[in-house]
């Protein structure tokens, strides 16, 4: 009897294992599983991807304004970094294509050019801020919704073991627990691939926050180098 006793544990342990969960499931459960993993890995890929791409832009932004300070004369430093697409750069190429053509038109006034440079920065900012924030909403939307998708899933499962168990009319642990596993197992999933998701998103908006505070006080130091050279021409 003990025998038999450690047989059907043994086979019970088995049904419960995640594979098994998911083929014994139904259609509507299946999908709810196969929609929440790929939400997962979906939230991952952006995660490595926005994370890869705030590392470099970090890097980039370091370098470039290192040459910044180093440069004697704005006009040739424009000429060797024009062609650099980094916000910092964008930002900086922005300023001098404003400036350029100001002077054009011979007499500047002076209050006029500044006004035109800070909001072309500050437009160049959010253009950039932008993009780099580009798939944050997914993120968001994994975080928030994916939890709900697993208690669908759950809810589904254990109405459907109910179902099974009023038919068979047969309360043994054996007959109840794959069903209910089943449903838990989709609840888990949504946790699964919500937690990730609302780190992931925390953390990048974080990180665009502190890059996006850091380009405006670039801007506002190139614009003061711009003010000043103004003031002496005036």
């Amino acid at each position: 009897m003990q025998s038999d006793s450690v047989e059907v544990g043994m086979a019970a342990a088995t049904d419960l294992s995640p594979l098994a969960l998911f083929l014994q499931a139904d259609i509507i459960v299946q999908s709810v599983m196969v929609g929440l993993l790929a939400a997962s890995i979906w939230s991952w890929a952006i995660i490595f991807d926005r994370s890869g791409r705030m590392r470099r832009v970090a890097k980039q932004a370091d370098a470039f304004e290192d040459r910044f300070w180093k440069a004697d004369s704005l006009e040739d430093f424009h000429g060797s970094q024009s062609k650099l697409t980094h916000p910092s750069a964008a930002i900086f190429n922005a300023g001098m294509t404003e400036w350029r053509r100001s002077k054009r038109g011979g007499k500047v006034q002076a209050q006029g050019l500044r006004t035109r440079l800070a909001s072309t920065m500050q437009v160049t900012i959010d253009r950039e801020i932008g993009q780099l924030s580009d798939r944050l909403n997914v993120l968001a939307t994994i975080g928030s919704v994916s939890p709900f998708v697993g208690l669908f899933g759950t809810v589904w499962g254990i109405m459907r073991a109910f179902t099974g168990i009023a038919a068979s009319q047969n309360t043994t642990l054996a007959v109840v627990a794959p069903g209910i596993a089943e449903a838990l197992f989709a609840t888990a999933l949504g946790l699964f691939a919500a937690i990730p998701a609302v780190i992931g998103y925390n953390r990048l908006l974080h990180r665009i926050g502190s890059l996006e505070s850091r380009l405006i006080g670039f801007s506002e130091e190139f614009q003061n180098l711009l003010s000043r050279e103004l003031d002496e021409r005036g």
